[in-house]
């Protein structure tokens, strides 16, 4: 039965703030990466593993928590992942060693897990059914803007405190959403009569887990060159299919694959891989674009995503007007996918010279864009499920969108390496006495230097460094506007698999009790 009036908004905040906690963490924490090696005495490759190892415990978690939340109550999960994720929360921030920092992060993610998808069944039960775009609009603003501020939370954190505090800014907030989680959210059934299904619980940790650990390493390991991902690859593939039988053959799965009737949910998983891709792919180009490239600090780069996350905001809720005016979802989506494209692609023609203000415009399309994909594309994976299936198909369906943007991080942070010393190769056969571009350019290096005090032959010398430079900046900027380019293609053609999906009005959740 939906809520309303005043329980139904606080009920709304609640669940909104909690699922921010998990989505803000996922990328808070990585530009403060430096400091906490510095810190804890890590080397770079031990510290990657506080991003991995919560985004692979939260993976893990995500199928599950639809069974989870129906075995011990959904209000009782939730509860119990905010309270874990608040009290691991200051204990990441108290952690001495890299060990702690990594174990508590796991836990964390573990928690986390359960925030996100039990949050979103909760708003769609809250709400009326007819106001269902409405509801999903409410959450996408933490699912699509908490990535995107992230950054800039961490990096102003990290400028004028320490490291520590991305961790313990959770702790009151995590507090007040527990409270009015007791206070105002209703009670659901248990089902506890139902035997565990451990064999499903263990296959799917080891195929999720090891998926995730491969898409998060994989490119850092030149791949297939390690044993342990070709191992881990094995495990995925076979754990899978082991997973799949099992799940299909006993009476009571942790994952319910029967919700794959609808036509409009199994599309939706597609498309919410897609969506994952386009939303943290870019999230994690950009940055690193800008600090690599245009010479912006953290704290820079995260204000720059700030003006086109807030166009996501004020966007969010007319859409979700608009869906439950009868707009055919596709259409929402089809524009901003296109919207998307077009982002990517004025991103693909930036230059050495690019600007703050050269980025904005970019930024803003891709904000709006954002707004007209996550609401519609999750309205319509969700629109028909019923009762148990919605806690189900919310875990499913996230754990799509990390898994998309886990796969999008690893595709693009390949073809960087890869790229780069293509082009690298390509402008180095311009570097030739023959060329007389090249000869005047050194010319000059040389001539400035020499102006400035230096001999001819470490003019020389200085003029070459400059020119490897040079070089090295250019390879770069092409890379990066490939890995745009390719981005916005993705998005692009994925648009038929929209018309996929079922046109009709769009109806919210039948409630679960």
């Amino acid at each position: 039965m939906a809520e309303t009036g005043f329980k139904k908004w606080i009920i709304t905040i609640t669940v909104i703030t909690a699922s921010l906690l998990e989505l803000i963490d996922t990328t808070i924490v990585n530009v403060a990466l430096p400091h906490i090696q510095g810190n804890l005495g890590a080397t770079l490759t031990d510290v990657a593993w506080v991003v991995t190892g919560y985004a692979v415990a939260n993976v893990i978690i995500l199928p599950m928590s639809g069974w989870l939340g129906s075995r011990f109550g959904r209000k009782q999960y939730f509860l119990a992942s905010i309270i874990v994720f608040t009290i691991v929360s200051f204990l990441c921030g108290n952690a001495h060693t890299m060990n702690e920092l990594i174990l508590f992060r796991i836990i964390q993610g573990f928690a986390g897990g359960g925030l996100i998808s039990t949050a979103q069944a909760i708003l769609i039960e809250t709400w009326p059914r007819e106001e269902i775009g409405t509801a999903t609009a409410l959450f996408g603003l933490g699912a699509v803007v908490g990535p995107t501020v992230g950054p800039t939370i961490g990096g102003w954190i990290v400028e004028n405190y320490s490291w520590p505090w991305i961790f313990y800014v959770n702790i009151p907030v995590g507090a007040l959403a527990a409270f009015c989680t007791i206070t105002f959210i209703r009670e659901t059934p248990k089902d506890s009569s139902k035997p565990v299904d451990w064999w499903g619980i263990i296959l799917l940790a080891i195929t999720v887990g090891s998926l995730q650990t491969i898409l998060e390493k994989g490119e850092d390991e030149d791949w297939f060159a390690k044993t342990y991902i070709l191992v881990l690859s094995i495990a995925a593939g076979l754990g899978f299919l082991l997973f799949l039988w099992r799940e299909m053959s006993t009476d009571h799965p942790v994952v319910n694959f029967s919700i794959m009737r609808h036509r409009s949910f199994s599309v939706g998983m597609v498309t919410s891989f897609i969506l994952g891709f386009g939303l943290y792919g870019s999230v994690f180009v950009f940055p690193v674009f800008c600090q690599n490239l245009l010479g912006f600090n953290a704290q820079q780069t995260g204000e720059l995503l700030f003006p086109g996350g807030l166009c996501t905001i004020v966007m969010m809720p007319f859409i979700g007007k608009m869906l439950n005016k009868g707009i055919p979802a596709q259409f929402m989506a089809t524009v901003g996918m296109f919207l998307f494209f077009v982002f990517t692609n004025m991103l693909s023609h930036s230059t050495l010279a690019t600007g703050q203000g050269d980025v904005l415009i970019p930024l803003l399309i891709r904000g709006v864009g954002m707004a007209l994909l996550f609401v519609p594309l999750t309205t319509l994976a969700m629109a028909d499920l019923k009762g148990a299936e919605v806690g189900q198909g919310s875990g499913l369906n996230n754990m799509m969108r990390q898994l998309g943007g886990s796969f999008g991080i690893a595709v693009l942070t390949t073809i960087i390496h890869t790229r780069q010393g293509l082009h690298r190769n390509n402008l180095l056969v311009n570097i030739s006495p023959n060329n007389p571009i090249f000869t005047d350019r050194l010319n000059g290096y040389v001539h400035a230097f020499m102006a400035r005090g230096s001999s001819m032959s470490d003019a020389t010398k200085m003029a070459y460094q400059a020119i490897e430079g040079v070089v090295t900046r250019q390879s770069l900027l092409l890379t990066y506007d490939d890995a745009y380019w390719l981005s916005g293609l993705v998005m692009l053609f994925s648009i038929p698999l929209l018309y996929l999906q079922p046109f009709k009005k769009l109806k919210a959740v039948t409630d679960a009790h």
